[in-house]
């Protein structure tokens, strides 16, 4: 009977060796290798040891030169030369950029005949491209550097005295100035002037705004003076307006005409202020307080007594009142001086402590004018630049004013500036007499044609105006004086002082 494969393989075991164990036979070497515990914790502290030693050895064996072993020093040292590397590609790419800046600098005419139409409307023909600080009641100005013009500073080009459209200026960071401009130092004040530095009243009103600017910011004195007419250059200040600057400003305004430099060579400066609307824009306090400034300077400047006019008495107790008639000689003068004298002297000799005196301006010098200004009560002259000395006299001073014939129609309001300016100095205009009489005019008398003969014309009199006149205004006066010498306190007052440096 045939057997199943299960009893077969149990056959072979049975009958093998009676003398061998029924134990399967095992291959030594593959037994060995991986089924011995004690070989596996031989060979992992063998590699622990060597491990061990090689990390022993390590620290005491000098590191292999590598990029990651490089000395502290060394390092250093390469950090350093990176650096300077790195500079000296930032220097080229700044001086690069500066270059460029330089040779970017754009300068446009100071006279900009872009706006010769509308030079009264916001913009003028002086730096039309530019507008003004303006603070309310303040000075209008403008100031290089400063935050409205980025930090930039002003240069100026061109020395042209007949075309303000050859001269021309520009803006310029202080690191990037124009190629082969030359840097000034200190203070700069630029002024701009529709008329001329000649006439007393016309220069007076370019350089007011200056004093504002200097009396709001420490007295701070300029360094020069760059004086342009409409955009052409000017190298002088009339007698008159240039020891008024000096006695102000504490010395001589030394006024910078660029004889040195050519026409293309730029002319830039470290500080500048730049007046080109006179008065405009101030309020009448400010204007007031400014012609205080100057009046004190003046009277220091000609020692003259700040005490002012309240201390002056006459042998008998009244109050001295002093009437100054201020004379012209040529253009609006009076046809008959000595009739004119003859009213006011009257008059004033109706008045205890009424004192006359005659002058004529043109034979007076700047400290004679101040020091007549100074004991001066009322002033009485014909329309004229010689009336500017009004704002001289003490506040509440008053004046009187007379016209040749037509300037009422014809005149514009040119002819009300003596008003402003007694309004802005604390004094008081009295009024104007407008002679009735004068030279005839071949046109119709409201033809503007007929100013070219009025405006010169000579001033008559009207005895009977001129006496009740002066009469009002004499009383007004003393009554003033008066109140003011009844007010005063016995003690002692000091010496007033200027208020500014």
């Amino acid at each position: 009977m045939a057997k199943s494969s299960s009893e077969l393989a149990s056959s072979r075991l049975t009958n093998s060796s009676p003398n061998k164990t029924n134990v399967p036979k095992q291959r030594t070497v593959g037994a060995f290798t991986f089924y011995s515990p004690k070989l596996f914790i031989l060979l992992l502290a063998t590699c622990a040891a060597l491990f061990t030693l090689f990390h022993i050895q390590s620290l005491h064996t000098p590191p292999p030169e590598s990029s990651s072993s490089i000395p502290p020093w060394f390092l250093v040292h390469q950090w350093n030369n990176y650096k300077a590397s790195n500079c000296t590609q930032d220097q080229l790419h700044r001086s690069a950029m500066v270059k460029k800046l330089k040779q970017s600098v754009t300068f446009l005419p100071l006279k900009d005949l872009r706006y010769s139409d509308r030079a009264l409307q916001g913009h003028t023909w002086f730096m039309s491209s530019m507008y003004d600080n303006h603070e309310d009641g303040e000075v209008q100005y403008q100031q290089f550097p400063s935050e409205r013009s980025k930090g930039r500073l002003l240069c100026l080009k061109g020395r042209d005295t007949h075309d303000g459209s050859w001269n021309s200026y520009a803006l310029a960071w202080p690191e990037a100035l124009p190629l082969n401009a030359t840097l000034m130092k200190g203070l700069t004040f630029v002024s701009y002037n529709h008329y001329n530095y000649d006439n007393i009243w016309h220069g007076l009103s370019a350089v007011f705004p200056f004093v504002a600017w200097y009396k709001r910011n420490g007295c701070i004195s300029p360094e020069r003076w760059i004086l342009y007419h409409w955009g052409e250059l000017r190298f002088k200040m009339g007698t008159w307006l240039r020891i008024l600057v000096e006695a102000t400003f504490g010395g001589s305004p030394y006024i910078e005409g660029f004889e040195w430099a050519n026409n293309d060579e730029a002319v830039c400066f470290e500080k500048a202020v730049v007046m080109r609307h006179n008065e405009g824009g101030m309020s009448r306090e400010r204007r007031m307080e400014t012609y205080d400034l100057i009046r004190c300077k003046a009277r220091v400047y000609c020692n003259v007594s700040l005490q002012g006019r309240i201390a002056d008495v006459d042998q008998q107790g009244f109050p001295v009142i002093g009437m100054t008639l201020l004379m012209r000689t040529g253009p609006r003068s009076l046809k008959n001086e000595s009739m004119v004298i003859h009213i006011f002297e009257k008059e004033c000799a109706k008045v205890k402590g009424c004192r006359l005196i005659v002058a004529h301006s043109n034979n007076l010098t700047v400290c004679e004018q101040v020091k007549l200004m100074s004991i001066t009560d009322i002033l009485v002259s014909p329309h004229g630049a010689q009336l500017t000395n009004m704002f001289l006299m003490d506040r509440n001073s008053s004046v009187m004013e007379f016209f040749p014939k037509g300037w009422l129609k014809l005149a514009g309001v040119g002819q009300f500036v003596y008003h402003w300016i007694a309004s802005w100095s604390a004094m008081r205009h009295q009024g104007a007499w407008r002679d009735p009489d004068g030279d005839d005019c071949p046109y119709p008398e409201d033809d503007r044609r007929c100013m070219s003969i009025y405006k010169g014309g000579k001033i008559g009199f009207n005895e009977t105006y001129f006496g009740e006149w002066a009469r009002n205004v004499l009383n007004e006066v003393k009554a003033r004086k008066l109140e003011e010498l009844a007010n005063r306190t016995a003690a002692i007052v000091s010496t007033p002082t200027c208020g500014c440096g």
